[in-house]
């Protein structure tokens, strides 16, 4: 792993606090109808991806995740612009408009989605890391889901055969303390969602969420063993979300008080802390940052707006079409 140095502090703080002004971005045009269906945001959880971007190798390696998925690609070098005009499902969008909130992906980028249904990507995650295992491409696929995901069995029969072929996959339950409105303690006689890798003798283990160190020392680890060929890693990064499950969760299940605690610990707040303890930059040089962040995230909303919107063609173009099919006859 690269050493964590003043220039990653500097680029941890920018991109944490980028992502998070991009999500309170789409909040407000969420409420303007400028987005419109399902919108989760990935608000407090922003050192989970900036500890992963940091251990991973962006030229191979690949991510896959949940429906929380506007800032990942963003991450891992998607124009953000492109994704904010999907979430206004306009032409210039990752997808043309036609995947919106849940469905952002560029493999170009290596990133594979954005899925909408609960646990879904888990298994398409170690397919993936098949994939690249039989091609012997040295890569590693980093497959995200949240606590809710890890109670499907599809996660029990991917564990499985992940284990026996030792694919190179991370696995990563992003537990931010609440399935939709459920709490962890509802959904299992466990708390620690971790311990669901020791019924296949995976390594696996709790990291903290909120710090990017731990998070990319864990990720470091656990890449590093997948390229040698020892097979994938169950990660529980321990974390949290300031903002319900969607901008539709009236949030009855918490209080305001947990939530204003967790935020004592914001990774963006820890990794600040930091660059002024050191003296890697100055409360003026901080203002700079936070300057050119607001100016970025206003330059992908005017994008997303002027964009236009995809011609109604496109959504035909992309859906399968069998010209000879047998039981279908064309009436003149």
């Amino acid at each position: 792993m690269q050493k964590i140095t003043k220039e990653v502090y500097l680029k941890w703080y920018e991109d944490m606090l980028f992502w998070r002004k991009f999500e309170d971005k789409l909040a407000a045009v969420y409420i303007q109808q400028k987005v419109r269906g399902f919108l989760h945001l990935y608000n407090g959880q922003e050192a989970v991806l900036a500890g992963a971007l940091h251990a991973m190798d962006l030229s191979k390696d690949k991510m896959i995740t949940a429906y929380r998925n506007h800032v990942q690609p963003i991450g891992m070098g998607v124009d953000p612009k492109r994704v904010m005009a999907e979430l206004f499902g306009k032409a210039t969008g990752t997808s043309q408009g036609l995947g919106g909130s849940m469905h952002i992906f560029s493999k170009e980028k290596g990133f594979y989605g954005g899925h909408g249904i609960v646990g879904g990507q888990i298994p398409l995650g170690a397919g993936m890391a098949f994939g690249d295992k039989y091609h012997n491409t040295g890569a590693v696929t980093i497959c995200c889901f949240g606590d809710g995901a890890a109670r499907q069995g599809s996660l029990h029969e991917t564990f499985n055969m992940a284990m026996l072929w030792k694919l190179p996959v991370v696995f990563v339950c992003e537990n931010n303390g609440y399935a939709m409105g459920t709490s962890v303690e509802r959904t299992a006689n466990h708390t620690d969602v971790w311990k669901l890798g020791l019924g296949y003798e995976m390594p696996c283990g709790p990291v903290d969420g909120m710090n990017p160190i731990k998070v990319a020392e864990a990720f470091d680890e656990a890449l590093e063993r997948a390229r040698r060929g020892d097979g994938p890693t169950f990660l529980e990064l321990k974390t949290y979300r300031y903002r319900g499950h969607s901008m539709s969760d009236a949030q009855h299940y918490r209080t305001k008080d947990e939530v204003e605690e967790y935020k004592k610990i914001d990774p963006i707040t820890q990794v600040k802390e930091v660059i002024l303890d050191k003296k890697y930059a100055s409360e003026d040089d901080i203002k700079v940052i936070d300057k050119r962040v607001k100016a970025l995230v206003l330059e992908c909303e005017k994008f997303a707006d002027e964009s236009p919107y995809p011609d109604k063609n496109v959504m035909y173009d992309v859906v399968y079409e069998q010209e000879d099919y047998p039981f279908l006859q064309h009436k003149l």
